[in-house]
């Protein structure tokens, strides 16, 4: 899944690129064109960039206490007009990212909001079958103990009882009638 999402990721980071290039160049345009902008806005962030980097190389060199020489102003309007750029390639990236991740925690609510509101339609179907249930069995247990059916032949088997106790049988056959059946008495 890495391997796959790498390469969308890429291009992903390629589009915001080629779509923020027309804005960067826009700003290096101004940045060429007015004095005020590049004075202003390109030419304090070049000179810093300029300050660390030398700063930064001289130490790794072993250099100490070495003094950086500033930019000339033209230098110095190209490399802020392209640091510019680069910052708005970059804060457009970061901007669509940041839109993606809203994006994404919207849905995941809305997500979770449906899940939960499934969970509660549950829950409540839920308790409105126990409600029936306890109802049901309730019924189940006010009902008479014996169904008509049962009532009908424990008549029947003491109708044949008091029969066959009045009148003895004079023969088998009226003997086998009065026994009663073994179905009867369960």
């Amino acid at each position: 899944m890495v391997v796959g999402a790498f390469p969308m990721a890429k291009l992903l980071y390629l589009g915001i690129r080629q779509v923020s290039k027309p804005l960067a160049n826009r700003i290096k345009e101004a940045a060429r064109r007015s004095e005020f902008f590049k004075t202003y806005i390109c030419l304090p962030p070049a000179q810093l960039y300029h300050w660390v980097e030398m700063r930064t190389k001289m130490r790794i060199m072993g250099f100490r206490g070495t003094v950086i020489k500033p930019l000339n102003e033209e230098a110095a309007a190209e490399l802020g007009a392209e640091l510019l750029g680069e910052a708005t390639i970059f804060i457009v990236g970061g901007g669509c990212l940041v839109l993606e991740y809203w994006r994404h925690q919207a849905q995941q609510r809305h997500k979770e909001e449906e899940q939960r509101a499934a969970w509660d339609a549950m829950q409540d179907e839920v308790g409105r079958l126990s409600l029936a249930l306890e109802a049901l069995q309730a019924q189940v247990q006010a009902a008479p103990a014996h169904s008509a059916l049962e009532e009908l032949q424990a008549q029947m088997r003491e109708v044949r009882a008091q029969l066959c106790a009045r009148d003895p049988p004079a023969t088998p056959q009226a003997a086998s009638a009065c026994k009663v059946p073994e179905s009867a008495q369960a």
